[in-house]
């Protein structure tokens, strides 16, 4: 029976934390372990960490929520990876069908759409994916990281979550996946609850809309040179859009 790892980054969760590993709990699948790395919380999170004595967890200063993701997932055991975050639950069903995917040796990773729930966990609106397209990563993370799953020879290869990325580290590593052309496949089935609250840190208030865009900014450049070295656009197009995105850059700055 295959191992599946699941790695949640945590600070200051005890609020919602105790969803996030019931959540886990309650796939009724035995071969798994759950990871959480705590950024050294001291709200309770701690406390409600103890009670699961299936836990792996570490409570430590980190360089932020992309560093311990990568200490999670340094520590992992398992055969597939998901990373959770402790504000998110899992749907009922969802390891077994991961399963069911990832035993097929045609396919590297598997992603899903996923519920918006408010902070009771009500669901407030279905956000449906698509199939991987490699240009639109460059722009949009449409692949879920609460849905996605993969097997570990990707981290093995060194693909690993960019420390330096604050806000859209999951679309880089996407992209980055994706552009070393693992095998991505979707499924249009509902795997996951992504929970809005006011600590949020999705919500796109201008700060977080710029750190957004720098970042973007810098994923575009990383992978762009695919597109041209491919001949899948021309450099002339390339050297349009990169003019394009430093036009936007200065009307944010001027908000």
């Amino acid at each position: 029976m295959k191992k599946i790892s699941i790695i949640t980054p945590a600070f200051n969760s005890a609020k919602f934390i105790e969803d996030a590993i019931q959540s886990v709990l309650d796939q009724k699948y035995s071969n798994f372990e759950h990871i959480i790395i705590d950024g050294g919380s001291t709200d309770g999170t701690l406390e409600i960490l103890k009670k699961y004595p299936h836990l792996v967890w570490v409570s430590e200063k980190d360089e932020g929520q992309s560093d311990a993701i990568n200490k999670g997932f340094a520590k992992a055991t398992g055969d597939f990876f998901g990373w959770l975050n402790s504000d998110d639950v899992y749907e009922k069903g969802v390891f077994d069908k991961v399963l069911n995917e990832l035993s097929n040796e045609q396919y590297d990773a598997v992603y899903a759409n996923y519920y918006f729930a408010d902070e009771n966990l009500n669901i407030t609106k279905e956000q449906k994916s698509h199939k991987p397209i490699k240009w639109l990563s460059l722009f949009h993370c449409y692949i879920p990281s609460t849905t996605f799953f993969f097997k570990r020879k990707i981290w093995d290869s060194g693909i690993h979550i960019d420390k330096d990325f604050h806000i859209v580290m999951d679309k880089d590593f996407f992209a980055h996946i994706l552009y070393k052309d693992y095998k991505v496949k979707y499924l249009n089935e509902y795997f996951a609850k992504f929970r809005w609250h006011d600590d949020n840190k999705s919500l796109d208030s201008n700060e977080v809309k710029k750190i957004r865009y720098e970042e973007g900014l810098i994923i575009f450049k990383r992978y762009i040179p695919y597109f041209v070295l491919k001949k899948m656009i021309s450099f002339s197009t390339y050297k349009y859009i990169l003019n394009f995105l430093r036009v936007y850059r200065r009307l944010l700055k001027s908000k």
